[in-house]
């Protein structure tokens, strides 16, 4: 089964931490994507610019507004997203577990891809 996980962390801790730690955090991101790939648990991962680049495009009462970055009352921000593959939930749980990124503090989003719906719009 199909896991898409998303990665949030406060982008101002990430800005705020020293070029050296950071490269040494992607440096163990990378191994741990390698490992997921070597074990046929990852499919795909993507990393986002910060919300600096973001539009939020607004859908209300038939009409659309944009404006500039998320609209989010939290401090947490989406960074990236990885498509996992796993045996159930407690399996993708249990990968995501090790992430590296997650020592800095921030949270993970794993929800199942609706199989079904995605394999409709291949056909």
């Amino acid at each position: 089964m199909r896991y898409l996980c998303l990665g949030y962390h406060d982008e101002k801790q990430w800005q705020a931490m020293n070029a050296r730690d950071r490269d040494a955090l992607m440096v163990d991101l990378f191994a741990f994507e390698a490992m997921l790939k070597k074990n046929g648990h990852y499919v795909q991962g993507i990393g986002l610019q910060g919300t600096e680049t973001a539009t939020t495009l607004r859908f209300e009462n038939g009409r659309s507004s944009i404006t500039d970055g998320p609209f989010t009352e939290t401090k947490e921000q989406l960074g990236g997203v990885m498509v996992l593959e796993a045996n159930d939930l407690n399996h993708a749980i249990q990968l995501m577990s090790q992430m590296p990124c997650m020592r800095v503090g921030g949270s993970l989003e794993i929800r199942p891809i609706n199989e079904e719906l995605t394999s409709q719009r291949r056909t």
